[in-house]
């Protein structure tokens, strides 16, 4: 479960004060996706990195009582000067989990070969894509978290593996997705909310949070 109780959230522009949340309440619960739909700058990528805990409220108190995802896409947790073999056995433990699993299952999954042992500074934007997509499908979460759809690499057979191993996991996980754009939320949810102008308004289906978001745009 996520909660997020009287939550406020804003920044400073350099010429004004930007409100991303403004004293918002409500919950995701484990077995009910949630689709929120949001314009482009309105802070989609602010609402789903506090979700995650990557970024913290001005005011009030966001509880999590399930194993939540990173943002796909998303592994500020790896260091470049380490290898992907030291990288995913540290994070296997951050997890509890078993490093040597970890290591195989990423060193199967990223196809990266010889460059599993070489610092990860040194991998080109493809490689590292490929390993830290690999590191997040090597963990299991009750929630996950996606930001404007599924990540992607350049290589599609790659992209053809660990589309069938995500597609797999997400059909037993609870999911929270944010996009502009309500055909990225359709095929992962029905219970939808908008995010607009600070306010967080929940709905039962999509299509009545598509009527909303449409008629205000």
């Amino acid at each position: 479960m996520i909660e997020f109780n009287k939550v406020s959230k804003s920044f400073w522009t350099g010429k004004q004060r930007k409100v991303i949340l403004d004293r918002a309440s409500f919950r995701v619960d484990i077995g009910q996706s949630l689709g929120i739909l949001a314009p482009n700058g309105t802070g989609k990528t602010t609402l789903i990195n506090m979700m995650a805990g990557l970024e913290k409220p001005d005011e009030g108190e966001i509880r999590r009582t399930s194993r939540i995802s990173f943002p796909l896409g998303f592994m500020g947790g790896v260091v470049n000067k380490h290898t992907a073999k030291e990288n995913s056995r540290y994070i296997a433990r951050l997890y509890s989990l078993d490093p040597d699993y970890v290591e195989a299952f990423c060193r199967w999954m990223s196809g990266i070969k010889e460059y599993f042992d070489m610092p990860v500074g040194t991998y080109s934007a493809g490689m590292r894509a490929r390993f830290t997509f690999s590191l997040l499908l090597s963990l299991d979460f009750d929630i996950y978290l996606i930001d404007e759809g599924m990540p992607q690499t350049t290589d599609a057979e790659f992209n053809r593996k660990a589309g069938a191993i995500l597609r797999e996991r997400l059909e037993k996980a609870t999911i929270v997705v944010v996009s502009h754009q309500a055909e990225t939320l359709k095929a992962f949810c029905q219970r939808a909310a908008v995010l607009r102008h600070g306010q967080l308004t929940m709905f039962d289906t999509l299509e009545e949070a598509k009527q909303l978001y449409d008629y205000e745009a």
